[in-house]
């Protein structure tokens, strides 16, 4: 088994981490960047739509997408359960992990994309042999989603000790990796949200979270 992995993407790191949280040891990684940050050919030439992480059987079966990953890996190994062990907690977890995918994540990449020179003609991924050029305007307005987003999660962590809930599940680790690449960004949690620096500094102190990076 084999995974097709960016260390630096937040979307591979919520593959790791979760593998990580089950006690598994993580596939062999393939790392797929070469100079500059850019996608090795060899790469492209095997997945055109030159997106990662994706996940290759030992029958050479290949496979792309964080979720479709993880739900693979809690097929195989349901314990310790992370995806919601009843169709409500399961609801749950998808209802939280999704802002942190499709606000956090999505919203931070729009920052680094057009704000970082190394991406200045790869302002999206999954174009490698397109020029796609870098828009300035797109960084505030990529701001102004992430700190919505925070202010969204300090209201479910104001009331959980956990995004889905009062335990740790795969909503507590795509959220994890959408703060932390906020971060990176050089964006901050705000003051105003307490319980989000609370979490953060919680589920930072799991040894996946390190493990992971």
């Amino acid at each position: 088994m084999k995974l097709y992995n960016w260390q630096f993407a937040p979307n591979c790191r919520r593959v790791r981490m979760f593998i990580l949280e089950k006690g598994l040891d993580l596939p062999g990684i393939s790392e797929v960047i070469g100079d500059g940050m850019k996608l090795q050919p060899s790469f492209i030439d095997m997945w055109p739509s030159a997106m990662v992480p994706v996940l290759e059987l030992d029958d050479g079966t290949r496979f792309s997408e964080a979720l479709a990953i993880v739900k693979y890996f809690e097929e195989l190994h349901p314990e310790p359960n992370l995806l919601g062990a009843t169709p409500l907690e399961r609801a749950f977890v998808t209802m939280w992990e999704r802002p942190g995918y499709d606000e956090g994540i999505v919203g931070t990449a729009e920052v680094v994309r057009n704000a970082m020179e190394v991406f200045h003609d790869r302002a999206l991924p999954g174009f490698p042999n397109e020029a796609v050029v870098q828009i300035p305007a797109l960084i505030n307005r990529g701001k102004q989603r992430v700190m919505r987003y925070l202010r969204k999660i300090e209201g479910q962590l104001g009331k959980n000790r956990f995004m889905a809930g009062d335990r740790f599940t795969f909503a507590d680790i795509t959220n994890l990796c959408a703060v932390d690449f906020a971060l990176f960004a050089g964006m901050s949690i705000p003051q105003e949200c307490p319980s989000v620096t609370r979490w953060h500094k919680e589920v930072s102190a799991r040894p996946s979270a390190a493990a992971s990076v």
